[in-house]
């Protein structure tokens, strides 16, 4: 701003101080509407696929660009990921395993849901595979369940009032809220499975490692981090009783009318005494193995749902007030609300709108949700940022 008093770095600051709240009330009210509805302007229903069908429309029915979206898909299709085919990769990447990979994985492949019908897609959206880090935004979901069925009564209220597995004992632990694991800023302290939370180690974290630093105050440091959200996965099994692919089963993807043949794999070494009995405690993630192996489809539902305000047909699945919390931009992440990326700066997915959101996974494995455009895409195994799709995606629309 030229000709604005004082050093650069602290009009920037001022300017933070002032736009960001700004920022984040205009997605706020933007998140209102489309989660409450506008009385009188809200169409006809939303379509909601039935198990094991999912409706095609020609693209021109709904206004598409037939030759526009084919680009887009072509486009999608050459941006091929880098990562080997076999999982060999996987240890020089993250780390020593903990679970299983697959012997192989399956090729770049994307589809497009446009005002909830799938409209294009290419290569072969039926093969189940690691999703990676997707499986966070899943885990986000099963406690918008939890907060549903009054399991979890306050997000800001410390875990170990609940789980009282030693986890939570320390002084510096025991700070730790649920909504500090789902903004990932709980800079929670301990050894998860055989790993450290300070990812210290070649050996134990590939070139995911880190230096080491002093731990901050729970709520005051974002750090993307699994050992932490597999002690928020364990959390969430202890709240539930039950494991949480179970759960997420029955509460979700049997609800989504989502496919058999997703899986979610725990480690070798991830299991725990629950209630008496010896349970597998999942992952947020496929970065040392196990996670949630899914196809496309699947993934497509699931975004779905989020596009939907957590809501299929005539079921709240997630709650209205946790959705609008989960995409809130948090105090400390790169524009993050609960396991779930946002664009309300326009730096996680440039040139898509600030109502932009969506799952993220290594490799990469994407969901895209566009509420602006009554949008979801899904790209699998791709390079580069999703953006470059949905733009090319959102072009097609006339």
């Amino acid at each position: 701003m030229p000709g604005a008093a004082g050093p650069p770095g602290r009009r920037r600051d001022r300017i933070a101080r002032v736009t960001r709240p700004l920022a984040r009330a205009a997605v706020s009210a933007v998140l209102c509407l489309w989660l409450v509805g506008v009385p009188g302007a809200q169409g006809p229903p939303a379509y909601f696929p039935p198990a094991g069908d999912w409706a095609r429309k020609p693209p021109a029915d709904l206004g598409l660009d037939p030759a526009a979206l084919a680009e887009a898909m072509a486009f999608a299709e050459r941006e091929q990921t880098t990562r080997e085919w076999d999982f060999s990769d996987q240890e020089r990447i993250f780390g020593s395993l903990l679970g299983s990979v697959p012997t192989r994985r399956g090729g770049t492949s994307a589809l497009v849901i446009y005002r909830g019908y799938l409209v294009a897609e290419v290569g072969d959206t039926t093969f189940v595979d690691p999703t990676y880090s997707v499986a966070k935004s899943m885990l986000a979901t099963l406690a918008g369940v939890a907060v549903r069925d009054g399991r979890i009564a306050d997000l800001q209220q410390p875990v170990g009032a609940l789980v009282k597995d030693g986890g939570y004992e320390s002084t510096h632990n025991a700070r730790v809220t649920w909504a500090m694991h789902l903004q990932q800023e709980s800079e929670w302290a301990g050894e998860m499975w055989g790993k450290a939370h300070d990812f210290v180690g070649a050996a134990a974290f590939g070139q995911g490692e880190r230096a080491p630093r002093p731990l901050a105050a729970p709520g005051t440091h974002y750090e993307y981090n699994d050992v932490r959200m597999n002690r928020f996965a364990l959390s969430l099994l202890r709240v539930f009783g039950r494991p949480l692919p179970d759960v997420f089963h029955d509460e979700v993807m049997q609800v989504i009318g989502a496919s058999r043949s997703w899986k979610w794999v725990p480690y070798h070494n991830s299991y725990a005494e629950v209630g008496g009995r010896r349970m597998a405690s999942v992952s947020g993630g496929t970065r040392w193995g196990g996670g949630v192996w899914i196809d496309a489809r699947d993934m497509a539902r699931f975004g779905y749902l989020w596009l939907r305000g957590g809501r299929w047909g005539d079921r709240q699945v997630v709650p209205p007030a946790f959705v609008k919390a989960a995409l809130t931009p948090s105090a400390h992440g790169p524009d993050y609300g609960y396991l779930f990326w946002l664009n309300t700066q326009g730096r996680n997915y440039p040139g898509l709108p600030p109502s932009t959101f969506g799952a993220r996974g290594a490799g990469s494995n994407t969901i895209t949700i566009v509420p602006d455009h009554d949008l979801v895409v899904v790209w699998r195994w791709h390079r580069g940022n999703e953006a470059e799709l949905v733009k090319r995606v959102i072009a097609a629309i006339k």
